[in-house]
């Protein structure tokens, strides 16, 4: 699990040493969380919307509330400060996930300028950051504000760190660009995709859905029988086997297909060779990789370039 934004500047596994916060405070002496008294303390940098799934931490309460908890409980810790940006902004959007997780994960809030020894244990450096606490040790973490959708996938991992069963979370993003790939307008299509990917780069799905405006986009107006026949009469002609190769993909005949191009790369060379491999790589990209198929595809690609 990881976020492409950490660096071993901000956050080295296992260079956290929570050692000295342990026992700070006797059980006696450890005041009520907002969980125990219903009470709203709000956030650094927010109002308290997430009832008990969210508490304030000081060095007084870390002890039970995130080292002995995250035992049983994944803890988000979060790192803030009344009146920065960042912080007042992705503190709610926290506080909401916490809530909508119904106890499968704790929100912890610290006020960095009212803790200072706590966010010099954790190595703060930025405003916000945000650590992930899992059977009492920080498994991950990240810097500042990433998107929302961003967010609930690193929490997903967070939650399978615990031992705790998810469903994949939906990306209403990825809806939209469906929807409007359903619906044939390959614009609308191409840009919501376009949009993830500029945010979350290896997102298969957008990747997926973007491959797949590109093949409806070069169908349009065919007659699938005749391109079939043509490719049939003309197993030398790139365009005509290309072409054929995108719509036994959308006719279902995906395997028929791979196996078309990689035989059209064994019998050209240059650039209708390259157009061939770079055709059927992003054919691939529509099943996915851990399709059988395109497993099997990608060997013989392999044994046809080498």
């Amino acid at each position: 699990m990881s976020d492409p934004r950490i660096t071993s500047s901000i956050f080295t596994r296992g260079a956290v040493d929570l050692s000295a916060l342990r026992g700070t405070a006797p059980a006696s002496s450890r005041p009520a969380t907002p969980s125990q008294t219903g009470a709203s303390t709000g956030v650094p940098g927010g109002p308290t919307t997430a009832g008990s799934a969210a508490l304030d931490v000081t060095e007084a309460n870390i002890q039970a509330e995130v080292l002995e908890r995250s035992l049983t409980t994944p803890v988000v810790v979060f790192f803030g400060a009344a009146g920065y940006p960042d912080s007042d902004q992705f503190a709610p959007v926290l506080e909401r996930l916490a809530a909508e997780g119904a106890g499968q994960w704790v929100l912890a809030r610290v006020d960095v300028q009212e803790n200072p020894r706590i966010a010099q244990m954790f190595q703060i450096q930025a405003i916000p950051t945000v650590y992930a606490v899992v059977g009492g040790r920080p498994i991950d973490a990240f810097p500042g504000v990433i998107p929302e959708p961003q967010l609930r996938q690193w929490l997903a991992a967070v939650l399978k760190a615990g031992g705790v069963t998810v469903a994949e979370p939906e990306d209403p993003r990825l809806d939209e660009a469906d929807d409007a790939l359903m619906s044939g307008d390959l614009d609308a299509a191409e840009q919501a995709y376009r949009k993830i990917l500029a945010e979350s780069p290896a997102d298969a799905a957008a990747e997926a859905g973007l491959a797949q405006v590109g093949v409806a986009r070069r169908v349009a107006g065919a007659d699938p029988q005749a391109a079939l026949a043509a490719a049939r009469d003309k197993p030398d002609d790139v365009d005509a086997q290309l072409l054929a190769a995108d719509i036994e993909v959308l006719s279902g005949m995906a395997e028929q297909a791979y196996a078309r191009l990689v035989g059209l790369v064994r019998r050209t060379s240059g650039d209708d060779r390259d157009r061939a491999r770079q055709h059927l790589v992003s054919l691939f990209s529509i099943a996915g990789p851990d399709d059988p198929a395109v497993a099997s595809a990608r060997r013989a690609l392999a044994s046809a370039l080498f």
